[in-house]
């Protein structure tokens, strides 16, 4: 059963790796010398040309990232170097709680050491190099620092929580962690917007304005109460442009792009923020978050069954086991449940998505969303014309193509 469980261990990260290869090779493939028939009137000969050696660039990173992050995780499969952490942890404190946070706290930081350089590199490299990135230094720095900040003043009170329950209840753990899990989810829903955003950008109420004032007349028409309209400085890192919708009840505000602003008329706004509260008025963001709910309840409930199971730890070559071994042990077994439920969840999301659209071409003008998509594609060179097993298995949003073909 260990050796049987120790091949499961390595095989799952590198069959994940491969199939991750393999899809990326299909979407090579799907490149032609020549600007395709179906992108004319969207894109031009240089604009296909400059997307291709875009999505070549960040093909290269992605292939470095995660075949060091592969190697990293067999080296410390095989050589015990899991077990190696747990042993450093356990010379620290005998307090179980300590020893978890010990833990995770020693494989955090060497993660944030290994994908770090490759953050940078795609920052103040790919992103520069193709007029994306307008991030100081300084700024990619501190938020660094912010993103430490909050893991740790959010993600250590919730593990050690987390932790503490399991050494309380056991087997019946799930339940408590899930409902701890849960309330904290809703919370940062809620407050996302007010007390994580303004962290690391500021966000600023949109101006009466000819803009405003049609955002307004298309919210009323359909029936969606908005007060909160905001532009954020998105344009303080990248020339990306972007809209969101956020929050519930009296906290749900849309969020502009000070980049989108600039690059769009007001009414190919209206209609990308049209797409948005089709979303909130065909309850998709109240579904996806019952859904994530539930996700979490089955993934903890499994995780309760096995936790505690010693074959686990002796899998990586602890001598005792424990929350946070059996938590490793945990997170790689369910990955292939996890891509399970991520393709089923992706397929809801298209669906949504085309949703949404047609929320638009009913309520408000088809033409606006598809200029302002064609628009928005073009903008960020992404890649319109992805091989269909790459959409399956990665869009959470169907390719440009296909939503053109809905709405037009």
């Amino acid at each position: 059963m260990l050796n049987y469980i120790f091949f499961l261990l390595i095989l799952i990260p590198v069959a994940g790796y491969l199939l991750e290869r393999y899809l990326e090779h299909l979407n090579v493939r799907m490149w032609s010398d020549k600007l395709p028939y179906k992108l004319k009137g969207i894109c031009d000969e240089k604009e296909y040309r400059k997307t291709q050696l875009y999505y070549r660039e960040n093909l290269k990173l992605s292939f470095w990232s995660s075949t060091l992050n592969l190697a990293v995780i067999i080296v410390m499969l095989a050589a015990g170097g899991f077990a190696l952490v747990d042993n450093i942890a356990r010379s620290m404190s005998v307090n179980n709680i300590i020893i978890a946070l010990i833990f995770f706290g020693i494989i955090g930081i060497a993660s944030e050491m290994i994908n770090l350089p490759f953050s940078w590199y795609d920052t103040f490299v790919i992103e520069k190099k193709f007029g994306f990135n307008t991030m100081t230094r300084r700024t990619f720095i501190t938020d660094q620092f912010k993103s430490w900040f909050i893991a740790l003043m959010v993600g250590v009170p919730v593990l050690a929580i987390v932790t503490w329950i399991y050494y309380k209840t056991e087997k019946g753990f799930w339940i408590y962690a899930w409902l701890l899990i849960t309330a904290f989810t809703v919370f940062v829903n809620f407050f996302y917007s007010e007390w994580i955003v303004p962290l690391f950008n500021k966000q600023t109420p949109l101006i009466d304005s000819p803009l405003r004032s049609k955002i307004e007349a298309f919210a009323a028409k359909a029936g969606f109460r908005l007060k909160n309209i905001f532009v954020i400085d998105g344009s303080k890192r990248s020339t990306k442009a972007n809209a969101y919708f956020s929050g519930f009840g009296s906290k749900k505000r849309i969020v502009l792009y000070d980049t989108l602003i600039r690059e769009m008329s007001d009414e190919e706004i209206v209609a990308v923020l049209g797409h948005e509260i089709g979303h909130y008025k065909k309850k998709h963001v109240i579904r996806n978050l019952v859904s994530s709910v539930l996700l979490t309840g089955l993934m903890l409930f499994l995780f309760s069954r096995i936790v505690g199971n010693p074959v686990l730890s002796t899998a990586l070559g602890a001598e005792i086991p424990g929350f946070h071994i059996g938590l490793i042990a945990f997170g790689i077994l369910y990955s292939p449940l996890s891509l399970i439920i991520g393709l089923f969840s992706n397929y809801i999301s298209r669906r949504n998505e085309f949703e949404a659209d047609r929320f638009v071409k009913d309520n408000y003008d088809s033409r606006k969303l598809a200029s302002a998509l064609k628009l928005l594609s073009v903008k960020n060179l992404s890649n319109m014309m992805p091989h269909p097993a790459y959409v399956f298995f990665h869009y959470s949003h169907p390719p440009l193509l296909a939503r053109l073909e809905k709405l037009e």
